[in-house]
C-alpha cells in the first residue's frame, strides 16, 4: 500500500514542475531507474506514475526515447485536466487514510461532514439569526479547526474566518473589518509577541490578547532530511529549494529579523520570493517535491509526514477588542481554551504547548 501511495506522489511533484515551467515541453524526464534512487521505491511505482502522468496528457513515452514532456502542455484551467488532478489527489488521500485503517464507508462520512461545516466556515451569506464572529489573520491548524467546530463550543455562531497573517489581521481589527485576530508578531526590541504591534496599529484601544498555545516553527524538510539541513545558515550555503510564508505573516516578520542577526542575505536563498499564505501550503510543496525546505509549524510537518528541525517557540495569541470581548461567544471560546478538550486537540495536532492557553493580557 506505501508503494501505491507513493506513486500518486512521484506524479504530482512531476505534474507539478510541468505546470509551473520547472520541466518545459519537449524536455526529457528522469530514467525510470534514477527516480527509483531518487525517491528509493520500485521500478514499477516508477513506471505506474509516469502512466498516471501520460493518462493526463502531460507526458508521452517512446520505445527507446524514454520519457519527454509533451510539445503543447494543456491549460492548468483545462476542465478536464483540472478534474483528472483533483481526483489524483483524491486517491492520495484515500490511500493514505485506508493504509491507516479507516474504512471506506467511514472516510465518506468524514469527507461528507467536513465538506459541510468548511461551507459554514466560508460561507458569505447567512441566517439574519446567526451569530458571525469574522476572524482574520495568521493562519493557524487549532483555528481552522475551531471554525468547523464552533457551533458545539458557542452554540448558534459561526466563526468565519480570513486567514491574511498576524499584520492583516491587525488591520483588519483597526479598519472594523474583523471582529478578532490571530496574531504572533514578535518584537525584537523588547523581546515580546504582539503587544508592542497591537499598540502600534491600534493605539488608544483597550485589547485583550488571549493565549491560544505555544508553538514550535521550524524548517519543514522531507522525510530523512536528504539535504541535511540543520539551521538557517545552510539555506544560503546549500543552495535548496526554500519555500516561503507571505510577507505581513508572524513567521516572515521572525524569519527576516534572524536573518538579519546572522547576517545572511535573503539574496542567497533560493526561492526566498516563493510566498505560501499557509503553514499547511509550505509542508505541502515540501512534501509534493517543489521545494527542499520550507518554514513553517511542526504540526503541519507532523501532518505531512516531514521531518522538522526547531528554530523557536512562538506565542500565538487572538486579539480582541475589549467591545467584543464581553460577547458570550467570546467567553465561551476562552472557557474552552481553559479546558481539557483544547489541551487533547494540541496533543493531537503536535507542535502545541497548551500550558498558558486561555491566559489574557490586556493591552491599554
Amino acid at each position: 500500500m506505501e508503494e501505491t501511495y507513493l506513486y500518486h506522489q512521484i506524479a504530482e511533484s512531476i505534474r507539478r514542475q510541468i505546470l509551473q515551467g520547472a520541466l518545459n515541453p519537449g524536455d526529457r524526464l528522469p530514467s525510470v531507474r534514477e527516480m527509483t534512487a531518487q525517491w528509493s521505491c520500485t521500478i514499477g511505482t516508477v513506471q505506474r506514475a509516469y502512466q498516471e502522468l501520460a493518462s493526463q496528457g502531460l507526458v508521452t513515452s517512446r520505445a527507446g526515447q524514454g520519457t519527454h514532456v509533451v510539445d503543447h502542455i494543456p491549460d492548468q484551467d483545462d476542465t478536464p485536466l483540472r478534474r483528472a488532478a483533483l481526483v489524483h489527489r483524491a486517491e492520495a488521500f484515500l490511500l493514505e487514510v485506508l493504509t491507516a485503517g479507516y474504512a471506506a464507508g467511514e472516510v465518506e462520512d468524514a469527507v461528507r461532514q467536513a465538506l459541510d461545516r468548511w461551507r459554514l466556515v466560508t460561507q458569505q451569506v447567512v441566517s439574519p439569526a446567526a451569530n458571525i464572529l469574522r476572524f482574520s489573520g495568521s493562519h493557524d491548524l487549532a483555528v481552522a479547526w475551531l471554525a468547523t467546530h464552533f457551533a458545539e463550543i458557542a452554540a448558534g455562531t459561526i466563526l468565519q474566518l480570513n486567514f491574511t497573517g498576524s499584520l492583516g489581521g491587525l488591520i483588519a481589527l483597526a479598519e472594523a473589518k474583523a471582529d478578532l485576530a490571530g496574531c504572533h508578531l514578535w518584537d525584537q526590541e523588547t523581546d515580546t509577541y504582539n503587544a508592542p504591534f497591537v499598540r502600534r496599529v491600534l493605539p488608544g484601544r483597550r485589547v485583550a490578547l488571549v493565549t491560544v498555545a505555544h508553538r514550535r516553527l521550524g524548517l519543514i524538510l522531507p522525510a530523512g532530511n536528504p539535504a541535511k539541513i540543520q539551521g538557517l545558515a545552510d539555506l544560503a550555503h546549500r543552495q535548496a529549494r526554500f519555500v516561503n510564508r507571505q510577507a505581513g505573516s508572524g513567521t516572515r516578520v521572525w524569519l527576516d529579523v534572524e536573518l538579519h542577526r546572522l547576517g545572511i542575505s535573503s539574496e542567497k536563498i533560493v526561492g526566498y520570493k516563493d510566498e505560501k499564505m499557509t503553514h499547511s501550503d509550505v509542508a505541502r510543496a515540501v512534501a509534493e517535491g517543489q521545494a527542499d525546505v520550507g518554514i513553517g509549524l511542526e504540526a503541519a510537518a507532523l501532518a505531512y509526514h516531514l521531518d522538522f528541525v526547531l528554530l523557536t517557540r512562538e506565542r500565538y495569541d487572538l486579539v480582541i477588542p475589549e467591545e467584543n470581548f464581553v460577547s458570550p461567544a467570546v467567553q465561551k471560546l476562552l472557557e474552552w481554551l481553559k479546558g481539557k478538550e483544547a489541551r487533547d486537540l494540541f496533543m493531537n495536532l503536535g507542535g502545541y504547548e497548551g500550558i498558558d492557553s486561555g491566559t489574557v493580557e490586556w493591552v491599554e
